[in-house]
């Protein structure tokens, strides 16, 4: 992002508009840190932003400041709709490209507004008129962090915008310990905890809130992991009737892929979940070192992300994606 860029930025906020923020479908810790940090922003600049959703968020998300307030386009698309279509200027946070949004694509595609956009991810198509795209980022919260001082308004970061920042920092760095984080990333944070984030808090709002359900859940997800070691692999399946034997809710899943990479050797773990009313396989790839999931995701799987966290997806059945899965392993270098 330019010099002008940030000039004809800080212009636009210079009076009131109707703005609205858009995370990518599912949207994880970052996302929802990044957008509502920008709402409460914008809300200290006498702006109008509405957060709109394509679809519900985790259950473990829903005590940040401002969530009560995000409209669920999936649920409600008119007021969804007309928010969108009413936008002098839309915001897309941590993704970079329409079909991120899924049925929102299709609201997106028609809108002549002025697009902003704030993306850590590689490959951003060209739809808005201002990026701020930067792969070096570990998640996008720290860029609405860098954002909001780039437009002289580091004063405005109150403790609800901290709160939001710190979040999306923490879960997309997996609690500081992804390759992205470095000392500039500790010293943001240590700037947010000085603004009164609850440090020792919200780990536990994210991390600690498990119903037994879920636990059961992942304990069957940890009965079918598959173990490669020959190929440094490990990856789980879980089908749609497993989810609904542990009365599966959104979130229930987030970080079940991870356990794979903390199996000595092991260098690539995914996991595919089936969801039957959605008619696909939803995929979420995780390495270590490396092994780029980004690509791996894009070249087989519709999927993308970052080197070494990354998602995909699959219209063939459950058992077909597996397979596939383990032909193509057995057929690459990991």
């Amino acid at each position: 992002m330019t010099n002008d860029d940030i000039l004809a930025i800080k212009e636009l906020l210079s009076t009131p508009k109707k703005i609205a923020i858009i995370p990518h479908r599912s949207p994880d810790g970052d996302a929802m840190g990044s957008t509502l940090a920008l709402y409460h922003f914008l809300l200290k600049m006498n702006q109008l932003p509405t957060v709109v959703a394509p679809n519900e968020f985790p259950g473990f998300l829903t005590w940040m400041p401002g969530s009560e307030k995000v409209l669920i386009f999936e649920k409600d698309r008119a007021n969804s709709t007309k928010v969108l279509q009413e936008a002098e200027i839309v915001f897309v946070l941590d993704f970079n490209a329409f079909h991120r949004t899924g049925e929102m694509e299709h609201v997106l595609n028609k809108l002549t507004t002025i697009f902003i956009m704030i993306d850590h991810h590689e490959k951003p198509d060209t739809f808005a008129k201002y990026t701020y795209s930067d792969t070096g980022f570990g998640s996008t919260c720290e860029m609405i962090y860098n954002f909001i001082c780039l437009l002289g308004e580091k004063s405005l970061i109150d403790q609800k915008i901290a709160t939001c920042i710190y979040t999306g920092i923490l879960t997309d760095s997996g609690s500081f310990r992804f390759p992205k984080t470095t000392g500039t990333t500790h010293r943001i944070i240590a700037d947010l905890i000085d603004l009164g984030v609850k440090n020792t808090e919200i780990p536990t709002l994210l991390f600690d809130n498990n119903s037994y359900e879920s636990l059961q859940l992942l304990g069957q997800a940890l009965q079918n992991m598959k173990v490669v070691p020959e190929l440094h692999t490990a990856y789980i399946a879980l089908s749609q009737q497993e989810l609904d034997k542990y009365h599966y809710v959104k979130g229930d899943t987030e970080g079940i892929v991870n356990y794979g990479l903390t199996i000595k050797g092991i260098h690539f773990a995914a996991i595919f979940i089936e969801h039957t009313d959605e008619r696909i396989i939803k995929i979420s790839f995780r390495s270590q070192g490396g092994f780029d999931v980004n690509k791996f995701a894009r070249e087989y799987f519709s999927g993308g992300g970052h080197i070494n966290a990354a998602g995909g997806k699959s219209n063939l059945s459950l058992e077909e994606t597996v397979k596939k899965f383990e032909k193509i392993i057995h057929e690459i270098t990991i």
